[in-house]
C-alpha cells in the first residue's frame, strides 16, 4: 500500500470519526467541537492539494512507506 492510500484512509477515518463524535444526532455524540477537528482535516487536505505538503505523508516516509510516484 502506497503513501497516497494511506492518506486518504486516515483522513477519511478521522472525518467520519470526528462527525460522529460532534454531531448530536449520532448515538456517540461527546461535544460539537469535534466539528473543529472535522474542518482542520479537511482544510489540511485543501491545502496539500495546492502545496503537496502533508504532514503524514513526512510521517510515513520516515517509516520508508514509498509515494505513490
Amino acid at each position: 500500500m502506497n503513501a497516497e492510500r494511506i492518506v486518504r484512509i486516515v483522513a477519511g477515518g478521522f472525518v467520519m470519526l470526528s462527525l460522529a463524535l460532534g454531531v448530536e444526532a449520532s448515538p456517540l455524540f461527546v461535544s460539537q467541537y469535534f466539528l473543529f477537528f472535522t474542518a482542520f482535516v479537511g482544510l489540511n487536505l485543501f491545502q496539500s492539494g495546492f502545496t503537496q505538503i502533508c504532514p503524514l505523508n513526512s510521517i510515513l516516509a520516515k517509516f520508508g512507506i514509498k509515494g505513490s510516484c
